[in-house]
């Protein structure tokens, strides 16, 4: 940690930074959705460590005890209920556990596993994104005096996205078993939904209603890599 981190971590919370002193590890593997928590983080005034799956996750926490850990419940190496359940049992508990994901079903299931709050993809708003953070915090740690409310959003770049397209064609080079395409659909459903790209949330909606059905999905396949490889090659992705 350098001089600017260890400062900004050891001063008291603000009424403007209602985070200080609080480390926040995100545990997703989209770098787009990644980008968004990170410029919220550093509005609010928190630390932010970025873990991609469980793996990489556990050996943060083996390292480092943060203040709050944020779970995506879709990751390449499993559930993020599983980290959740875990969390919730470990001594000392972390402060705050929180899942996020695009698709609001999987709240109870986060619930169950111990998480104590549920963020829905996509997360823009700084106030949202503080009040999911703050109500779960004992007021005696809250800011002192009345909180400022911003109506900010933030826009995470561009470049994370095309990371995210670029990560996803990697995974459909690969095999097609079930697993593969419960996880593709998890993730582009996810990053569309941040993205707010209505082309490639169809094409997943597509993919999923033919699997649920027993339908043969290659020409959707087909369909999402080629919207992919658009947004990677795109001079902009957005």
């Amino acid at each position: 940690m350098d001089d600017l981190a260890d400062f900004m971590t050891s001063r008291p919370p603000t009424s403007a930074h209602p985070l200080l002193g609080r480390t926040v590890l995100v545990v997703e593997d989209s770098r787009f959705a990644c980008e968004a928590m990170r410029l919220l983080c550093l509005r609010s005034g928190a630390r932010i460590r970025r873990a991609d799956s469980l793996r990489s996750a556990g050996r943060h926490l083996q390292a480092y005890r943060p203040s709050v850990v944020i779970v995506d419940m879709g990751l390449p190496d499993g559930s993020g209920a599983e980290l959740i359940e875990e969390l919730n049992h470990a001594q000392p508990r972390v402060d705050v556990i929180l899942a996020t994901s695009g698709d609001l079903e999987l709240e109870d299931v986060a619930t169950a596993a111990g998480a104590d709050g549920f963020i829905a993809k996509p997360m823009a708003s700084l106030s949202q994104f503080q009040n999911a953070i703050l109500q779960h915090v004992p007021l005696d740690e809250h800011p002192p005096g009345p909180r400022v409310v911003s109506a900010d959003t933030v826009s995470p770049d561009p470049i994370a996205f095309r990371d995210d397209m670029a990560h996803v064609a990697d995974v459909l080079a690969g095999r097609h078993d079930e697993r593969t395409l419960d996880y593709v659909a998890q993730f582009v459903g996810g990053v569309a939904l941040s993205a707010k790209d209505a082309g490639l949330s169809k094409a997943i909606d597509t993919l999923v209603e033919r699997r649920a059905r027993g339908v043969e999905v290659g020409n959707a396949l087909d369909r999402l890599s080629g919207m992919v490889q658009d947004r990677m090659n795109a001079d902009r992705a957005m």
